[in-house]
């Protein structure tokens, strides 16, 4: 049991979990049939797992095993093991360059990783593209949004409705086959963009918008596709503070709706309030797993972002090494310096 861990707390849970529990044989899952809301289910849940990397949750939805992402000499990513709790909100927070978003890309198809395996609800993802991944119910947005621009924030959503025969090609040829989904479609869209409050701007075009505005509509158009799991990648990044709040209702509200969120910030405000566990990712491993109340009481936690010795004053004889070693550092800059002076006087000498 890591030294962070909440005192008093039975070991014995996380032997259960790691055993696998019986898909509709654990109290949460009982919950959910019994009408509790999904949070207090969520953290019953996580409640008593240990805080350690890698541990097993009583009924995962997503499960990443060995995965290594390597770029030339660079190891982006390198997760030995990682299980995201279904229902839940899990924030995934680190450092810039931590490998977050690439953790994202493999995941959800638009990168595929050196090593390992991941699995939604026991089916492998790996060499899937991302159109196949998205069909299975996993959707993601971007850092960046990705709204088409010269389309109408109307058709932008009409884009995320899943099964459309005018997809194909022949069939797009005779609109009798796809013109009956046109309403259906529309009407979800409608509906959708009236929840985030952009029903007025539906026939704007999706380049007008501002960039709070941008990431409500990637939310709302990832919900087109009705997905099991929402990966949201920095929701808050350069949102309007007006906007924040508006955000972060409609995240939890996923949640309420039975969906399972995972998200990327760096916001830690956000995160206690939203999250009800969260993964801590450095120079891409996990470092930390547990509640949102625990992330800042562990050690490995505060060193990645601070540094290991960042409230640690140095002894005297730590000092007297420190120092000798800038001046030796300075003695050799001093005699290259003169090296090369030297060098150049003989040459004006010998011309």
């Amino acid at each position: 049991m890591p030294a962070d861990h909440t005192p008093g707390q039975p070991a014995s849970h996380g032997a259960t979990a790691s055993s696998g529990a019986t898909p509709g044989a654990s109290a949460p899952e009982h919950a959910w049939r019994t009408g509790d809301a999904p949070r207090r289910v969520a953290q019953a849940a996580l409640k008593e797992l240990p805080w350690e990397v890698g541990v097993a949750k009583p009924d995962p939805t997503i499960v990443v095993d060995g995965v290594t992402r390597t770029f030339g000499g660079l190891t982006a990513v390198s997760v030995d093991h990682l299980e995201v709790q279904r229902g839940g909100i899990t924030g995934l927070i680190g450092p810039n360059g931590a490998g977050k978003t690439t953790l994202f890309n493999l995941l959800t198809g638009f990168d595929q990783p050196n090593t390992g395996t991941w699995s939604f609800d026991g089916r492998p993802l790996g060499k899937l593209a991302p159109h196949q991944v998205a069909r299975l119910g996993v959707v993601r947005t971007f850092q960046l949004t990705k709204a088409l621009s010269r389309l109408t924030v109307l058709q932008n959503m009409l884009l995320g409705a899943q099964g459309q025969k005018g997809e194909s090609f022949l069939r797009a040829l005779v609109p009798g086959t796809w013109r009956s989904q046109e309403p259906a479609n529309t009407e979800k869209a409608m509906e959708l963009l009236t929840r985030f409050k952009l029903d007025r701007k539906k026939d704007d075009f999706a380049g007008t918008l501002s960039g709070g505005q941008r990431k409500l509509l990637e939310m709302a158009r990832a919900l087109m596709s009705d997905p099991k799991v929402v990966m949201l990648d920095e929701p808050m990044a350069g949102v309007n503070p007006a906007l924040t709040q508006s955000l972060l209702g409609h995240v939890k509200d996923l949640r309420e709706q039975g969906m399972t969120v995972v998200f990327v910030e760096h916001d830690m405000d956000v995160v206690r309030d939203i999250s009800d566990w969260v993964v801590v990712m450095a120079a891409g491993k996990v470092i930390a797993e547990g509640p949102p109340e625990s992330i800042s009481q562990n050690q490995a936690v505060v060193d990645a972002y601070l540094g290991a010795h960042h409230d640690a004053p140095l002894t005297v004889e730590e000092e007297d090494r420190v120092l000798a070693e800038a001046e030796a550092a300075i003695a050799r800059e001093e005699n290259a310096e003169g090296d090369v002076i030297g060098s150049e006087t003989r040459r004006e000498e010998d011309r």
